[in-house]
Protein backbone atom coordinates (compact mmCIF):
# COMPACT_ATOMS: atom_id res chain seq x y z
CA UNK A 1 0.00 0.00 0.00
CA UNK A 2 1.22 3.14 -1.08
CA UNK A 3 1.47 6.53 1.56
CA UNK A 4 1.89 9.59 0.03
CA UNK A 5 2.49 12.40 2.51
CA UNK A 6 1.93 15.84 0.66
CA UNK A 7 5.35 17.83 -0.56
CA UNK A 8 4.90 20.74 1.97
CA UNK A 9 4.77 17.77 5.24
CA UNK A 10 7.27 16.47 6.49
CA UNK A 11 6.74 11.96 6.39
CA UNK A 12 6.93 10.95 10.37
CA UNK A 13 10.47 9.51 9.94
CA UNK A 14 11.85 12.87 9.19
CA UNK A 15 9.17 14.53 11.91
CA UNK A 16 10.83 11.89 14.40
CA UNK A 17 14.30 12.93 13.12
CA UNK A 18 13.58 16.73 13.55
CA UNK A 19 12.21 16.18 17.15
CA UNK A 20 15.54 14.02 17.68
CA UNK A 21 17.71 16.96 16.71
CA UNK A 22 15.71 19.73 18.79
CA UNK A 23 14.66 18.27 21.90
CA UNK A 24 17.34 19.06 24.86
CA UNK A 25 16.10 15.94 26.47
CA UNK A 26 16.09 13.04 23.91
CA UNK A 27 18.10 10.15 25.88
CA UNK A 28 17.69 8.03 22.67
CA UNK A 29 16.60 7.89 19.07
CA UNK A 30 16.45 4.41 17.12
CA UNK A 31 15.67 3.68 13.95
CA UNK A 32 15.27 0.22 12.23
CA UNK A 33 13.91 -1.09 9.17
CA UNK A 34 11.75 -4.19 9.05
CA UNK A 35 10.88 -6.68 6.61
CA UNK A 36 7.48 -6.25 7.16
CA UNK A 37 4.26 -4.82 5.62
CA UNK A 38 3.57 -0.96 7.05
CA UNK A 39 -0.02 -2.07 8.09
CA UNK A 40 1.13 -4.64 10.47
CA UNK A 41 3.77 -2.50 11.86
CA UNK A 42 1.62 0.41 12.99
CA UNK A 43 -1.26 -1.94 14.03
CA UNK A 44 0.94 -3.07 16.49
CA UNK A 45 3.12 0.02 17.46
CA UNK A 46 0.04 2.00 17.69
CA UNK A 47 -1.81 -0.23 20.34
CA UNK A 48 -0.65 1.60 23.10
CA UNK A 49 -2.89 0.06 25.51
CA UNK A 50 -2.04 -3.94 24.84
CA UNK A 51 2.04 -2.94 23.34
CA UNK A 52 3.36 -0.28 25.16
CA UNK A 53 4.13 -2.00 28.44
CA UNK A 54 5.15 -5.16 26.35
CA UNK A 55 8.02 -2.51 24.27
CA UNK A 56 9.16 -0.58 27.38
CA UNK A 57 10.35 -2.57 30.15
CA UNK A 58 9.83 0.61 32.26
CA UNK A 59 6.50 0.99 31.96
CA UNK A 60 3.75 -1.03 33.86
CA UNK A 61 0.39 0.24 32.67
CA UNK A 62 -0.38 2.58 29.57
CA UNK A 63 -4.30 3.43 29.64
CA UNK A 64 -5.92 5.94 27.42
CA UNK A 65 -8.49 7.90 30.00
CA UNK A 66 -10.02 10.09 27.16
CA UNK A 67 -9.98 10.74 23.26
CA UNK A 68 -10.82 13.06 20.89
CA UNK A 69 -9.81 12.22 17.14
CA UNK A 70 -6.34 12.07 17.25
CA UNK A 71 -5.23 13.56 20.68
CA UNK A 72 -5.38 11.48 23.74
CA UNK A 73 -4.97 11.47 27.26
CA UNK A 74 -3.38 8.14 28.62
CA UNK A 75 -1.82 7.26 32.35
CA UNK A 76 0.64 5.33 32.84
CA UNK A 77 2.03 3.18 35.40
CA UNK A 78 5.54 2.28 35.88
CA UNK A 79 7.15 -0.30 37.21
CA UNK A 80 8.22 1.01 40.29
CA UNK A 81 4.69 2.32 40.37
CA UNK A 82 5.38 5.84 39.72
CA UNK A 83 2.15 7.89 37.74
CA UNK A 84 2.01 10.50 34.66
CA UNK A 85 -0.85 11.52 32.99
CA UNK A 86 0.35 12.26 28.73
CA UNK A 87 -1.10 14.03 26.08
CA UNK A 88 -0.70 12.12 23.04
CA UNK A 89 -0.94 12.59 19.39
CA UNK A 90 -1.50 9.17 17.41
CA UNK A 91 -2.16 9.55 13.68
CA UNK A 92 -0.91 7.29 10.69
CA UNK A 93 2.33 6.69 11.54
CA UNK A 94 2.82 9.19 13.97
CA UNK A 95 2.96 8.80 17.87
CA UNK A 96 3.72 11.84 20.25
CA UNK A 97 3.39 11.56 23.63
CA UNK A 98 4.20 14.06 26.47
CA UNK A 99 4.09 14.34 30.18
CA UNK A 100 5.16 17.04 32.52
CA UNK A 101 8.81 15.21 32.69
CA UNK A 102 8.61 12.72 29.99
CA UNK A 103 8.41 12.66 26.03
CA UNK A 104 8.25 9.73 23.95
CA UNK A 105 7.37 9.31 20.16
CA UNK A 106 7.51 6.68 17.65
CA UNK A 107 7.47 6.90 13.72
CA UNK A 108 6.70 4.55 11.11
CA UNK A 109 7.24 5.06 6.79
CA UNK A 110 6.67 2.03 4.19
CA UNK A 111 9.81 1.24 3.15
CA UNK A 112 10.32 -0.99 -0.11
CA UNK A 113 8.69 -4.35 0.82
CA UNK A 114 8.93 -3.04 4.32
CA UNK A 115 8.61 -0.42 7.29
CA UNK A 116 11.10 1.70 8.80
CA UNK A 117 10.51 2.27 12.39
CA UNK A 118 11.53 4.65 14.63
CA UNK A 119 11.45 5.69 18.32
CA UNK A 120 12.85 8.48 20.73
CA UNK A 121 12.05 8.71 24.63
CA UNK A 122 13.80 11.38 26.99
CA UNK A 123 12.96 14.04 29.54
CA UNK A 124 11.55 17.18 29.85
CA UNK A 125 13.88 18.58 32.65
CA UNK A 126 17.34 20.37 32.50
CA UNK A 127 20.61 18.30 32.50
CA UNK A 128 18.39 15.35 30.90
CA UNK A 129 20.94 14.76 28.72
CA UNK A 130 23.33 13.47 31.46
CA UNK A 131 21.61 10.46 31.54
CA UNK A 132 21.88 8.97 28.20
CA UNK A 133 24.99 6.74 28.76
CA UNK A 134 22.58 5.10 31.81
CA UNK A 135 19.36 5.07 29.81
CA UNK A 136 20.01 5.56 26.42
CA UNK A 137 19.69 1.59 25.91
CA UNK A 138 16.28 1.56 26.61
CA UNK A 139 15.25 2.52 22.93
CA UNK A 140 17.72 -0.09 21.91
CA UNK A 141 15.45 -2.90 23.82
CA UNK A 142 12.25 -1.09 22.68
CA UNK A 143 13.17 -1.37 18.88
CA UNK A 144 14.85 -5.01 19.61
CA UNK A 145 11.09 -5.94 21.16
CA UNK A 146 9.15 -4.71 18.46
CA UNK A 147 11.31 -6.44 15.85
CA UNK A 148 10.52 -9.60 17.52
CA UNK A 149 7.17 -9.16 18.16
CA UNK A 150 5.13 -12.44 17.75
CA UNK A 151 2.53 -10.62 15.22
CA UNK A 152 5.33 -8.91 13.26
CA UNK A 153 6.99 -12.68 12.07
CA UNK A 154 6.65 -14.53 8.48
Amino acid sequence: MSRDWPEAELDPIRRLRVLAATTPGALYHREIVLPVPFDRVWAVASDLERELPVLLSTVRSFTVTAAEGERLRARAVGTLGQRAEFEVVLREGWCLMRSRFVVGAMAATPEGDGTRFGSLGGFRVPGARLLRPVLGGLGDRAVRRLAEHPALRG
